[in-house]
């Protein structure tokens, strides 16, 4: 600490001197000028308050505060006379850049001239100004800054808010966007369904059944189809002017309060004939127009997306409905000329006979399966049973080509050896890619014994009197056709009266989980079973030996049974007799064309009949 100076101040003269003493020290030592300017006038009031309570006493010192040379001025007042209770000393420092060292320069008297101290005080009033002056102009420039930066952090929130806005919008057009593909999903999801159930079946009243089923009560609240060549769509009265209008148009008609504002849809207004809702009507149009498809809105208005969805739907259901209509006209087409080929059977004393023929459930109803019964020229009877690969209406052709050229080669009297031997060789040069199995048995009045012959069939099956059954599993010769000659042989067994043996097609006993022996296993079980009062009537039967084997099953292939009994004769035939006289059989009176699908032919011997069941 380096003391300056110290004196008493009674007067205010004394106090402008220690002032000027002040400023001119701080002044030497560089202090800053505003800091310096404080530290003067917090000295000059403090003086003055001294002044005004008799006096003060004033220390000026200097020290070294920085290795610099950078020093502190510390300035002491203590008032005069000391009073404790009074006031107590005031001390001030104020820092200075320097330099401060051993001995600091001389002061100039401040003593003599007084005004002089006046006029630096001035001085140093004009520089602080200067700096406040300056100080005021960066206020204004940070004042402008703080302005324009407070407007970009407005139009900040503003662009903010702006954003907020359009990312609020984005959101609900996004939701809007997923509800559209969410509905439209839905939508696609039911016309797939839809489309699978309508096109699944191939009976067109199925698929009038599973419309309403599938529409109601989402998509509307009736479903009405008027197909133009169905009679009873005739006798169910008036149809909505809507369809009508379709059906004249050949366009889709939509009739309610609302426009539909599709192109393609044709707006109407309601009339009294319609619903008591909007109708939307569509033509079921494929090759032609088969009918129209009416529909009544579920509620008040059909909505935009599920009418094109409607549209397509009856685009497709159209189609499923003329797949089915065409199908039904071949089937019924192809079962009438199949049934057209089935034999009525004959009767002969003492032997008995009935057939069933169940077509397959799938396909076109219509296969190569055939049995057939007639008299040779010499009084026997020839009971046959084939079977021609693949199905279809071909094979249906081909059966009754071998059935024809069967009965040609039997008026030679031949035996069941020999004809299987010429059907082969004339199947193997004029089909050569076809192929067929066939049992043929012959019956003499009289003769105890049945001589067969088989090509590539199933084992025949004999009930003996006493109950029991037995196969006939002598091997069979290869299938007609085989691309190979082949001479087939005659086999005999022996038939007693009350005797039953079961002809069959491998339909009846294969299945293709299990293959033929089980099946043949449980025929033969199922034939042993039966009662002597089951045989006597062979219609009873022949239901019998059916249901266990193909009852409430669905069939690939067709089915045919044929059944001969053999019995007592009433009357021997005499050398040189005639034929047994013929019976004549009295058709069903059903129409062919409508035949079920799971019909079974049953023809009856002695004076039988034949029906369609």
């Amino acid at each position: 600490m380096i003391p300056v100076d110290a004196r008493k101040i009674t007067t205010p003269t004394e106090a402008v001197r220690a002032r000027t003493f002040a400023a001119r020290l701080t002044a030497v030592l560089r202090a800053p000028e505003v800091e310096r300017a404080r530290f003067l006038t917090e000295l000059t009031a403090r003086l003055r308050q001294c002044l005004g309570q008799g006096g003060a006493e004033l220390t000026l010192s200097v020290r070294r505060v920085g290795p610099d040379g950078s020093g502190q001025v510390q300035a002491v007042v203590r008032p005069t006379p000391p009073t404790h209770d009074r006031m107590p000393p005031w001390r001030l420092a104020l820092t200075c850049p320097g330099p401060v060292t051993g001995n600091l320069p001389p002061l100039a008297d401040v003593d003599d001239d007084p005004a002089e101290a006046v006029l630096a005080a001035d001085e140093e009033t004009a520089a602080v100004l200067s700096r406040l002056a300056e100080t005021e102009r960066l206020l204004r420039v940070h004042r402008e800054e703080l302005h324009q930066t407070n407007q970009g952090v407005l139009a900040l929130h503003a662009e903010l808010d702006a954003a907020a806005l359009t990312q609020q919008k984005l959101l609900e057009a996004e939701r809007a966007a997923r509800g559209e593909a969410e509905k439209a999903r839905r939508l696609l999801t039911f016309l797939a369904d839809a489309s699978a159930a309508v096109t699944a079946s191939l009976d067109h009243e199925d698929i009038l059944r599973r419309l309403p089923e599938l529409l109601v009560p989402e998509y509307a609240s009736r479903v009405d189809v008027w197909l133009f060549d169905d009679e009873r769509a005739d006798r169910n009265g008036a149809h909505p002017g809507a369809a009508v209008a379709a059906a004249r148009t050949d366009r889709p008609q939509h009739a309610g309060a609302d426009r539909d504002g599709l192109a393609w849809i044709d707006d109407l207004p309601l009339s009294r004939t319609e619903p008591t809702g909007p109708v939307l009507s569509i033509p079921l149009t494929v090759r032609r127009t088969l009918g129209v498809l009416t529909l009544t809105a579920p509620g008040d208005r059909f909505d935009a997306d599920t009418r094109v969805m409607l549209l397509e739907l009856a685009r497709r259901t159209a189609i499923a409905l003329d797949h089915a209509l065409r199908y039904e006209q071949h089937r019924d087409t192809a079962e009438a000329l199949q049934r057209a080929q089935l034999t009525d059977l004959p009767a002969i004393d003492g032997l008995h006979l009935a057939a069933r023929y169940l077509p397959a459930t799938r396909g076109l109803n219509i296969g190569g399966d055939w049995y057939d019964a007639f008299f040779q020229p010499d009084g026997s009877l020839l009971a046959v049973i084939g079977d021609v690969t693949g199905h279809g209406l071909r094979a249906a052709v081909i059966m009754g080509q071998l059935r024809t050229a069967l009965r040609a080669y039997a008026t030679d009297n031949d035996s069941p050896a020999q004809i299987l031997t010429r059907l082969h060789r004339m199947l193997r040069h004029q089909q050569p890619n076809l192929y067929a199995t066939a049992m043929i048995a012959r019956f003499r009045p009289g003769d105890p014994q049945v001589v067969w012959a088989a090509a590539g069939h199933p084992p025949a099956v004999v009930r003996a009197p006493d109950g029991s059954a037995r196969v006939l599993d002598t091997k069979p010769g290869v299938m007609l056709g085989v691309p190979l000659p082949f001479e087939y042989e005659d086999h005999t067994a022996e038939l007693p009266a009350g005797s039953t043996l079961v002809l069959y097609t491998d339909g009846l006993v294969e299945r293709r989980a299990h293959g033929i022996d089980p099946g043949i296993e449980l025929l033969s079980r199922t034939l042993a079973a039966l009662d002597d009062s089951d045989l006597e009537d062979l219609d009873a039967c022949a239901e019998s030996l059916l249901k266990p084997l193909v009852h409430d099953s669905e069939r690939d292939d067709d089915v045919c049974l044929l059944l001969c009994r053999t019995t007592q004769p009433v009357r021997p035939d005499a050398a040189g007799a005639e034929s047994p006289e013929r019976v004549t059989v009295i058709p069903s009176d059903r129409a062919v064309t409508r035949l079920q699908r799971d019909s079974v032919e049953v023809t009856r011997g002695e004076g039988g009949r034949r029906e369609c069941l």
